[in-house]
């Protein structure tokens, strides 16, 4: 039986980050999440900041083979922090945006994430909605809280444009 999605039109408010901004394959990108968490991470207690949130990955544009990504955590207020050796990322301290978002949770393994991604892709289509070009998405818990797939939580959120976007 198909798991039945709760799926969202809401606003979401704009949050300060940190991160490391980087292309990377997709096979690449369990590596990236494992070198660049600790290091921003360190970066943080260094600067004697807490993180206001689970770790996310912002993706921006729809390329081939590969992904830019900035991989961070949401902060309470903008900070400006230093990275030692960022490695082949670029630090950032910015923004996730103000705007209309589609909003939904994947509960289990990255591996299911298609499958939520094109039940997220379906149900915009019937609304007429589309995708900006950006999304991200929250580790709300993972393989770092529980070594079980079954219980790991991914908030996927996309920005988008559209006749109920423009009609709130």
């Amino acid at each position: 039986m198909a798991e039945t999605r709760e799926i969202h039109l809401i606003e979401s408010l704009e949050q300060p980050t940190f991160g490391l901004r980087q292309m990377v394959s997709q096979e690449d990108m369990p590596a990236l999440f494992a070198r660049v968490l600790p290091v921003l991470t360190a970066a943080m207690e260094h600067g004697g900041v807490q993180p206001a949130g689970p770790p996310y990955a912002r993706y921006r544009g729809r390329m081939a083979g590969g992904f830019d990504v900035e991989v961070g955590f949401p902060l309470a207020e903008p900070a400006t922090l230093t990275i030692d050796d960022p490695g082949p990322g670029e630090p950032t301290a910015d923004v996730l945006p103000e705007a209309r978002v589609v909003e939904t949770v994947h509960h289990g393994g990255y591996d299911g994430l298609a499958a939520t991604y094109a039940d997220l892709e379906s149900w915009m289509a019937e609304r007429h909605l589309e995708p900006l070009d950006q999304s991200w998405e929250f580790y709300e818990a993972g393989p770092e809280s529980d070594p079980d797939p079954a219980t790991w939580r991914t908030r996927i959120v996309m920005p988008v444009h559209g006749p109920e976007v423009e009609a709130g």
